[in-house]
């Protein structure tokens, strides 16, 4: 099996399980291939990554991966999904971050991960992406117009708010008078959709969610669309431009480009270990269910 380890922060207090992760796998016949910038922070103090391969990026990355492990947190998933972009390359997330929703493996769990890959014992879920369409292309996303989360339109240097009109396979919806809006995958339902007010749905579901940011008509709620709807965005305001953002990645738009947003013609594979599920996550990372009197 040939694996791309991924990762972006790392600490002396990571040494052991990433030692031990590292050290498990070569030990069962894996071949091992870090991200360049992440083999340089783990040399100094594991020296057996010396010896280790290094990629640089998605060109470096090919079909004859077969897994790539994410080490760190949610964020750090979001990154590794742009490296495998529409190759059919897994990823597993081992989480050194806080929350962990995406990043499912503790670090107390890597044993148990390692038994469950060598007998095949998971299996493998497959996640919709949303991509941005503009004219003329956004040289600042450096052709990274992908979101496995969600892609976010939102002020810019202003207390003001935006108006942003919204139509649906080309017929008008409303006008959104907020600090923004939020066009969420399934996967993203849990973040900043979540925060914002938006449902919870199921990774599976063929489903996209409109959700403002903090909307002024008070009547403006979260709406759930079929994920072949084509969304058309057009945005207004004091200001002359404004933010797009695609998970972690952003960049400023003038109010005279109007954006249209699709389901991603591929989708993001994840392994899923069989002693771990959404529902699982939901109660354990969301604490639902939680009560005094329970």
């Amino acid at each position: 099996m040939k694996v791309a380890i991924y990762g972006q922060q790392y600490n002396e207090k990571l040494k052991e399980c990433i030692e031990y992760l590292i050290t498990e796998m070569l030990s069962m016949g894996y071949t091992l291939v870090i991200e360049v910038n992440y083999s340089t922070k783990l040399c100094k103090t594991i020296p057996i990554v010396k010896e280790l391969p290094t990629y640089q990026g998605f060109e470096d990355l090919n079909n004859s991966y077969n897994l790539m492990v994410s080490i760190g947190g949610d964020g750090t998933i979001l990154r590794a999904a742009t490296l495998v972009r529409n190759l059919p390359i897994p990823i597993l997330g081992i989480n050194t971050g806080r929350l962990g929703f995406l990043a499912t493996v503790q670090q107390e769990d890597i044993k148990h991960m390692l038994e469950c890959l060598k007998a095949r014992d998971y299996t493998i879920s497959e996640r919709s992406l949303v991509e941005l369409h503009t004219s003329p292309d956004i040289k600042e996303l450096n052709g990274l117009y992908f979101a496995l989360n969600e892609i976010a339109v939102s002020r810019k240097n202003t207390a003001s708010m935006i108006t942003v009109s919204t139509f649906l396979n080309e017929e008008y919806l409303t006008s959104y008078w907020a600090d923004g809006l939020i066009v969420s995958t399934p996967t993203g339902s849990t973040g900043y959709s979540l925060s914002c007010g938006g449902p919870v749905i199921m990774p599976t579901a063929h489903n996209l969610v409109l959700t403002p940011i903090a909307p002024h008509n008070l009547n403006a709620r979260p709406l759930v669309i079929a994920d072949n709807t084509e969304i058309k965005l057009s945005v207004s305001g004091r200001e002359k431009n404004y933010l797009i953002s695609l998970d972690s990645r952003q960049a400023t738009l003038s109010n005279e480009t109007e954006i249209i947003i699709r389901k991603a013609p591929f989708t993001i594979k994840f392994i899923d270990l069989k002693t771990e599920s959404f529902l699982k996550t939901l109660r354990n990372k969301l604490l639902w269910g939680e009560d005094k009197r329970n």
